[in-house]
């Protein structure tokens, strides 16, 4: 069956959830190495909230109405040559290159070979979308740039959370002691990721019971959470930012108290996708999707998402498994 256009979420303007709204838009045309997917979930993630609502990446979106979303799980339609790794008919996961292409709400999405990799055998397809941007974000975090490691002290802002309930679990994995903050209800549930610590942050700081960490890993795109959680590392300790917006304001105020800092951005990468593979085949680190919503409930779960209050991942069903 030929294709000339395809279901999507898509946005005309930034502005609330209720931009988000149902088209056909053109069938992705694949190129050069680029892999073509049917798309089965895709993964709600708060920078999609972000470029809807007209913050820093919505600016790279060079074509209207666009179509919003990062993560997809789903099954390869057309892959580069004949002989590549990657079949169709194999299930894969990955990140779409949105904003520069289009995104993952969407039916199809035609994506570069090293974004994509095999699905988790243990993993549904709803499950998997919730994986790719939070784990790699995670990954990079708590690996590449904090190289978690035994007897190291890991605090982690919003341990709840999609990025932060990977980080947890990557950095018990390799030996941290991790203190999370979180709500009393998640209290428990963080513990059985790996965090030896939870702090509450409805009734506590972390600045005031938690001293001498080596390493903060911060998801809160909150000024003044971020520059509090400061003075919980020890001299010389190591912030890593996640939020862009507010980057700029903490840099200076980690660097006057002596501390080193970074912030960071996630990348596509098909290789450190298949490691956390392994990992979640294994059952050595979970995925927790809070809630799935239909395709055309898109804007649903940007409100939930703005609510600050899930748990783990949302993801979005866009066809049948």
């Amino acid at each position: 069956m030929t294709h000339t256009t395809m279901r999507a979420m898509v946005i005309e303007r930034t502005g609330g959830p209720e931009e988000l709204v149902p088209a056909a838009v053109p069938y992705p045309s694949r190129v050069g190495s680029e892999v073509l997917v049917r798309v089965v979930a895709a993964g709600v993630n708060r920078c999609d909230a972000d470029t809807r609502a007209g913050r820093p990446d919505s600016a790279a979106t060079d074509a209207w109405p666009a179509v919003l979303g990062h993560d997809f799980s789903g099954v390869v339609v057309e892959a580069p040559y004949a002989a590549h790794a990657l079949k169709p008919g194999d299930p894969v996961y990955g990140m779409a290159m949105f904003p520069h292409s289009t995104g993952s709400y969407a039916e199809y999405v035609s994506v570069p070979a090293m974004s994509v990799a095999r699905k988790p055998a243990s993993l549904t397809h709803v499950e998997a979308a919730g994986v790719p941007l939070a784990a790699l974000t995670a990954w990079g975090m708590v690996v590449e740039v904090a190289k978690a490691h035994e007897g190291q002290r890991v605090l982690v802002n919003a341990g709840a959370g999609g990025v932060g309930h990977f980080a947890v679990q990557f950095a018990a994995y390799f030996g941290a002691h991790v203190v999370a903050t979180g709500s009393e209800r998640n209290a428990g549930w963080l513990r059985d990721l790996g965090a030896a610590e939870v702090v509450d942050y409805a009734s506590s700081s972390a600045d005031r019971v938690v001293r001498d960490v080596d390493v903060v890993l911060n998801l809160v795109d909150d000024d003044a959470v971020a520059e509090r959680s400061l003075a919980a590392l020890r001299p010389g300790g190591l912030v890593v930012h996640a939020p862009h917006a507010s980057w700029a304001a903490l840099a200076p105020k980690a660097a006057a108290a002596g501390l080193r800092s970074t912030g960071f951005a996630v990348a596509p990468d098909a290789a450190t996708l298949a490691i956390v593979s392994r990992l979640l085949d294994s059952g050595d680190v979970r995925v927790y999707v809070d809630d799935v919503y239909d395709l055309d409930e898109a804007a649903d779960a940007h409100s939930r998402l703005e609510q600050r209050h899930t748990r783990g991942k949302l993801v979005l069903r866009v066809t049948d498994e």
